[in-house]
């Protein structure tokens, strides 16, 4: 699994910043589960796809301003995440299950059944 630069070309935006969230690929021996950190996020702005083999996570920042308040410093100035990723074929990207809790998002990708290990049988004649 690659991860893909997000750039404003690929989003069609001109002049907007997108932040990445940081995420932590765990691999284990049958797939790997990626925790990406979305803080702000609300489930209905959190928007997944994988298409062939690119997996891409989105999601836009709510953050309201308490009435009769004004910032004087931002440093979350894009209100929206993006990140890709290039899914290697020995994923099975048409298993991937999704759970979002507390602004973490946890995507469990198994591996296909090419590239599972499996015991061989041994015969003796």
């Amino acid at each position: 699994m690659t991860d893909k630069v997000a750039t404003n070309a690929n989003i069609g935006a001109q002049n907007e910043t997108i932040l990445m969230p940081p995420v932590d690929v765990i691999e284990d021996i049958s797939g790997i589960t990626l925790f990406a950190d979305l803080p702000g996020v609300a489930k209905d702005k959190l928007h997944l796809q994988v298409e062939t083999d690119t997996l891409t996570i989105e999601g836009e920042i709510t953050l309201k301003m308490p009435e009769g308040m004004q910032s004087t410093h931002v440093e979350v100035r894009s209100p929206r995440y993006r990140r890709v990723f290039t899914l290697s074929k020995e994923l099975d990207a048409d298993k991937v299950s999704a759970e979002f809790d507390k602004g973490v998002l946890k995507l469990r990708i198994p591996k296909a059944a090419h590239a599972q290990p499996r015991k061989v049988e041994i015969r003796i004649d």
